[in-house]
């Protein structure tokens, strides 16, 4: 039988979680040779790589993000046990451990999360974000208990899973003050040559948005691009250009960043899904998220 030397993990784990060899020595109070060489034997005794180099910077490799998952879930087991052997105060909360694709809105799975944080039990939610496959093969090798989605889990991923529609979102367009007062007279056509700052093409919402813009007959200005909504909501609040956020959290994104409402548009919207790797969701704590999500969030719009 092949044991773990917890030891190398401890140092590979301080690694990716401090972002080099570096830090992680400082941390560590070792030396960096002496971090370098934990890593060998670790990628030795497991037969795989587990950073990569790109430029001066460590990067995580396939198998390195596995083995950092069950490094945060060993290493977090072990603060428990020192708490429960040392009798300090506090119940065990229930942990729920969740999966947000690089595309779902911050926004959006803080207001699903608001049953979870808002739970009589004590619940220990862990985040963790990527694309959509990598995801659901961590659903599936039980690391996930739900992915929260903008898009339905596809059969081309071979994975078992089960996707549970959460509701729907439409689209509202806004701007700074001025631009959007001028955007609302005779929109959607107003919109034709206007500077938009939109979701890049590899996201959901703009795939929506060009559908709606051809359906229209509509060419915005393109002059922004951006995967993180919330760097396009602050170029937009800076005057750049319109922009646009899911109507189910609008008023929050709103206030925020200071912008005004142009149009709300209903037929233009994103889907959102719960997937799980069970037909029905039986962890307490997704239970109350999902059915929070259903009967609040997405219902009353």
């Amino acid at each position: 039988m092949e044991w773990l030397n917890f030891h190398h993990l401890r140092y590979f784990w301080m690694v990716a979680r401090k972002g080099g060899v570096r830090k992680a020595a400082q941390a560590l109070h070792v030396s960096q040779p002496s971090i370098s060489a934990q890593l060998h034997l670790l990628e030795e005794s497991l037969g795989q790589k587990l950073f990569r180099r790109s430029g001066r910077n460590l990067v995580l490799t396939d198998a390195g993000h596995l083995v950092l998952n069950y490094a945060d879930e060993i290493f977090s087991a072990g603060r428990e046990l020192m708490n429960a052997v040392k009798q300090r105060p506090g119940k065990h909360p229930v942990r729920l451990n969740i999966g947000l694709t690089d595309a779902f809105p911050k926004l959006i799975a803080f207001e699903i999360l608001r049953a979870a944080f808002g739970s009589d039990k004590a619940i220990h939610v862990i985040c963790r974000e990527g694309e959509i496959g990598l995801l659901v093969n961590q659903l599936q090798a039980h690391r996930l208990d739900i992915v929260l989605a903008d898009e339905p889990a596809s059969s081309t991923l071979k994975a078992k899973t089960f996707n549970h529609r959460l509701g729907r979102s439409g689209l509202t367009f806004c701007a700074t003050e001025n631009l959007a007062a001028r955007l609302r007279r005779n929109f959607p056509r107003s919109l034709n040559g206007a500077p938009a700052l939109l979701p890049t093409t590899n996201m959901g919402m703009r795939m929506a948005l060009e559908a709606w813009f051809d359906k229209k007959g509509i060419r915005p200005h393109l002059a922004g691009e951006f995967e993180d909504s919330a760097l396009m909501e602050v170029c937009s609040a800076g005057g750049r250009g319109f922009t646009v956020v899911h109507t189910v959290i609008d008023r929050a994104a709103l206030k925020h960043y200071s912008l005004r409402v142009i149009a709300k548009v209903k037929e233009c919207g994103s889907e959102f899904y719960a997937i799980t790797a069970e037909r029905l969701v039986k962890h307490p704590a997704a239970i109350a998220i999902t059915q929070h999500a259903y009967t609040n969030l997405f219902a009353s719009r």
